[in-house]
Formats: C-alpha cells, sequence, structure tokens
C-alpha cells in the first residue's frame, strides 16, 4: 500500500525511456543478429519480461542496471527451436513475441501472470493457422504455436490491439517473400504502430504503407549497433497532471522528451493545456504550469476526450477531470475494460471512494468536477497507471490517500516514488504481508 498526502513543490524530473519504444527496440536489436547496445532501459517487470523471452529464443542478454545498458549477442536468435516463453503480465511481450517466434520456427509455449493469460490472443488464433503456424490454447494462456511462419496476406482487426499489428510488422521482414497486412475494420492506437515504423526504419527495416495497412518485403536484415531509447510520453501525463491540480501552481520542468515522438501519448500535452495547462518548450525541456491554480477548479475546464487512441492515458486524464469545472468525458474507452485492470471500473471505483463524481458506462467514463476530495482508500487493481495517477488526486485532498498495490509499479515504471518525492509528493509505502 501506498499513503500519498498533500504537498508538493515542482521542480525537474527526467522520463524514463518509453516502454513502448524500448519493447520494440530490443526486440529489432535480437533480429539483427548481430551484437547491439540499447540503453537506457530501467529495470521494470515488463522490460524484465520481453529480456527473458529474448533469452528463450537464444539471444545472449547482459544488463547492467548502474548503466541502465542491455548488451545483446544475438548470433544464436533461434537456435533453441522452441521452448517456453513466460510474458509475466506484459501484453506487449507477448502479442509481439508470438509472430516472432513463428517466423523463425519450431515449438513454443506462452505463459504469463495476472490478468495476461485472459487478455484476447483471438486474433492470432485466427490467423496463424492460416499462414503455417499450428496454435493450440484454450482460449488464453498457455498457449501453444508449432510450425513457420508463411508470406502472404495477412488480414485483420486494427480495433482489438494495435500489439497485434506491431508484432506482424516485427515479424513479416523475417519471411522468405513479401507480405501484405490489410486492417479490417479501422486502426486504433495509431501512434503505437507509427512508432513500431520508426523503430524499424532506425534498424534497416522498410515497411511502405498503402491504403488500409502495409506491405513489408521479406528477407530483410535488421542492422546491429547502439540504439537509445526516447523518454516514455505515457509516464510524462501523470507530472502533467499533478501540475495541473497542485494548488500552489509551481512548474514542472520534464526532461527526456522528443516533441517530434511519434509515440500516441505525445498528445497528453495538448490535452493537458486544453484542460487549462500552461505548457512551453525550451531548450528541449517541457514544462507545465498551473497559472490558474488559485482560482476555483484551479482555473480547469471540463473536457471530451476520445481516448481511443491513447488509452494508457486515460486514469490521468480522469483524475484531472474529477476536479475540472462541469463535466469531463473520456469517450470510445471500451478497450480500457482490457488492461491490467478493468480501468474504466477501476478508475470510477477509486474516484468515488475517495470522495469524487464518477461513473463508467460501456464504453465511456464521466466525471463531475469539484473543488476537493476527502480522501480515503482506493483499490490500486494491481494496475500500475491506477496507482500513479492517484498520487496527482491527493494534491488536492483534504486528507490523506491510501492506494492499495502500490508493488504494481515496476510494472513499467520502478522509480515512480522516489521521482514523486523529488518533486516534493509525499509518498508512504507499507509493506504489507
Amino acid at each position: 500500500m501506498v499513503v500519498y498526502t498533500p504537498g508538493f513543490s515542482g521542480g525537474t524530473v527526467t522520463l524514463p525511456p518509453s516502454k513502448s519504444a524500448a519493447h520494440r527496440a530490443l526486440l529489432c536489436a535480437a533480429l539483427s543478429r548481430g551484437r547491439c547496445t540499447v540503453r537506457p532501459i530501467i529495470d521494470s517487470d515488463d522490460m524484465q519480461a520481453t529480456l527473458r523471452a529474448m533469452e528463450a529464443l537464444g539471444v545472449l542478454v547482459q544488463y547492467d542496471p548502474t548503466q541502465q545498458t542491455v548488451r545483446l549477442d544475438a548470433s544464436g536468435l533461434g537456435r533453441p527451436g522452441g521452448g517456453e516463453i513466460d510474458c509475466l503480465e506484459s501484453g506487449s511481450t507477448l502479442r509481439f513475441l508470438i509472430p516472432i517466434a513463428a517466423a523463425l520456427g519450431g515449438d513454443y509455449r506462452f505463459v504469463g501472470r495476472g490478468r495476461l493469460p485472459q487478455r484476447p490472443l483471438g486474433v492470432y488464433r485466427d490467423l496463424l493457422p492460416l499462414h503455417g503456424v499450428a496454435v493450440r490454447s484454450q482460449g488464453g494462456l498457455p498457449l501453444e504455436i508449432s510450425g513457420r511462419l508463411l508470406p502472404g496476406a495477412f488480414r485483420l482487426p486494427g480495433d482489438v490491439s494495435s500489439q497485434f499489428i506491431t508484432g506482424l510488422l516485427l515479424a513479416l521482414p523475417l519471411l522468405e517473400a513479401d507480405s501484405t497486412l490489410q486492417l479490417t475494420s479501422p486502426l486504433e492506437s495509431a501512434g503505437y504502430v507509427d512508432l513500431t515504423c520508426r523503430v524499424l526504419e532506425e534498424f534497416g527495416v522498410t515497411t511502405l504503407s498503402v491504403p488500409g495497412g502495409w506491405t513489408v518485403p521479406g528477407q530483410q536484415a535488421f542492422s546491429a549497433g547502439s540504439y537509445t531509447v526516447e523518454g516514455d510520453w505515457s509516464q510524462a501525463a501523470f507530472f502533467l497532471c499533478m501540475a495541473a491540480l497542485d494548488p500552489a501552481g509551481h512548474p514542472v520542468h520534464l526532461v527526456g522528451l522528443r516533441p517530434d515522438s511519434t509515440q500516441g501519448d505525445r498528445a497528453c500535452a495538448d490535452l493537458f493545456g486544453a484542460f487549462g495547462v500552461s505548457i512551453t518548450w525550451e531548450n528541449s525541456v517541457l514544462t507545465a504550469q498551473n497559472t490558474r491554480a488559485q482560482e476555483p477548479h484551479g482555473g480547469l475546464s471540463g473536457q471530451v476526450i476520445d481516448v481511443s487512441q491513447i488509452p494508457d492515458l486515460a486514469p490521468a486524464l480522469a483524475v484531472c477531470g474529477a476536479f475540472a469545472r462541469g463535466e469531463t468525458r473520456l469517450i470510445n474507452a471500451a478497450r480500457l475494460r482490457l488492461k491490467e485492470s478493468d480501468r474504466l471500473a477501476a478508475m470510477e471505483q477509486a474516484i468515488l471512494a475517495l470522495g469524487g463524481q464518477a461513473r463508467a458506462t460501456e464504453d465511456a467514463l464521466l466525471l463531475i468536477g469539484q473543488t476537493t476530495f476527502p480522501g480515503g482508500r482506493a483499490l490500486g487493481m494491481q494496475d500500475h497507471r491506477v496507482v500513479m495517477a492517484l498520487a496527482a488526486l491527493a494534491l488536492r485532498a483534504s486528507g490523506p490517500v491510501e492506494v492499495t498495490d502500490a508493488y504494481s509499479i515496476r510494472k513499467s515504471y520502478p522509480g515512480f516514488f522516489e521521482d514523486f518525492r523529488r518533486l516534493g509528493g509525499n509518498a508512504h509505502v507499507i509493506h504489507v504481508g
């Protein structure tokens, strides 16, 4: 459990490396079949899942936590010809590795923990057998594959998860001939696919965008070398929310972000700007400040936000909306129910438990802003983004905010509490049991 109490002085924080970019860079480095260095990589549970998966595929991995550097020798990629891959709770690891393992060929068994065994995999169960790969599953994990992926025309929905698309974009360049990837429904979380294509390009791999999909040439070689991972815009959202809700209006300076990033969550700067936060750039540092913090509702105004392309921003946006004047609606949010928790239900329950007004529908979250919260106890639902978002809520609470499952931040941002404290925040972690 973590207990947040009011307190904040602003300051500077260096964002951790993008988890999304890091997954992609590590796998591209492995597919180079050479020696590569990727940094910075933080020792989060999701990164450990991908590093272990690479080892299961025959890659030699060395991680230096003091330098946040991964050095790998991928000359043995694919030599095991099979085995078990434990993806822990990482949906990215699972959905990226299934087609990669299929492209390498062999017999692999995928397992996971938490809610991962229940997250959707039907796209691969339907698609891969059409391209030479047998798939055995009772609906989720464990899932077993055997055979080698064959090139051709791949048709899949774009509105289930962009991770399926990324997995195929990573795997198809390895095949013996060209392939096409055609979407049968509109693409959601398009920014994540843009990020995939950008990282592939930086590793020397070509993907050709065509109407409704991509053409991917086969027999491509991934280039080895050194790769630097950009800062994480998804994590930036929590600090932008703190800047929005700090009653004293202290500035927050964020270091390590790319203004030209293809991360879809870069939208958080504009979204918090729309709430009423001043957002400026100077010398590659983003500064956020609520210059109207002492007005009612902190001078923030409710918004209607389509989160279909940015589902990971929803918890931070919900917390800001819980204080903004009027109503805030997060719409087109059905996929939030399939994350580490049912995030629509998790945020509704947390805000209600802490004294706010929220209502979840099938695909939306409705919030009525108020000026303060009494505090109380909320369930973290074993979800890192829920636990981190509630740190910002505590800045305008009149009493302590207790949140269970504090350990869940290890999934993506083990240093979150320390960075929060560097900004004057109060987070007291209580180890239970």
